[in-house]
């Protein structure tokens, strides 16, 4: 089912974190209404159904009960940026945590359960955050502040704000890309990634 869980106990209940996750095993859950921030709660079960099925993908899920209230997921980079150029460049897709869970450390204790799995040595895990994905609304943070939140969040298990010339990254200045490399990467696979960060021709959108 999965490889890896641990579970701790919060005002609301005790939660699990587990993974990596199957599809089947999600399937077998129901999703948080509120999980809703990149997709309807619904469709957003579906892809993380469908991503457990890609090559070097891995969900890891936190579940109060039968519910699934938050997930954060790893996944090769879309194909149409320049990251995707890299054979071992893995990105954390996307995190989420139901806003009827917050201030319970379920985001904490995701992010370090799933930054323990050893198959993230092999790969050089790369996010790179929108502010156009960020849920100002159930945060009471501008986008300072939720940027702020979120690269101290991801600074705790090791990823590192990263310069670029990314036009998406670029586009708007609270956006930023943070990325952590894992102990088994290859001195050539390290300069290779370097190399990526400024590119002379930009990637098309």
């Amino acid at each position: 089912m999965h490889t890896n869980n641990f579970n701790f106990d919060t005002p609301k209940g005790l939660v699990y974190i587990e993974g990596p996750v199957s599809g089947e095993y999600i399937k077998s859950l129901t999703m948080n209404q509120n999980l809703r921030n990149f997709r309807p709660p619904g469709k957003q079960k579906e892809a993380l159904v469908r991503i457990t099925g890609m090559t070097d993908a891995m969900v890891y899920i936190a579940r109060h009960e039968n519910e699934i209230i938050g997930y954060v997921t790893f996944h090769k980079a879309d194909e149409y940026t320049r990251w995707s150029r890299h054979p071992r460049v893995l990105e954390m897709g996307g995190i989420e945590i139901s806003p009827d869970w917050r201030r319970c450390s379920v985001g904490d204790n995701l992010m370090r359960m799933a930054y323990a799995d050893k198959k993230l040595d092999d790969f050089i895990v790369i996010t790179m955050e929108y502010c156009w994905h960020w849920d100002l609304r159930n945060s009471s943070l501008d986008v300072w502040g939720y940027q702020k939140m979120l690269t101290k969040l991801f600074a705790r298990v090791g990823l590192i704000k990263i310069s670029t010339n990314d036009p998406d990254i670029i586009e708007h200045p609270a956006n930023v890309l943070m990325a952590k490399t894992g102990k088994n990467v290859s001195k050539e696979d390290r300069l290779s990634f370097q190399a990526m960060k400024f590119l002379a021709s930009l990637d098309h959108k």
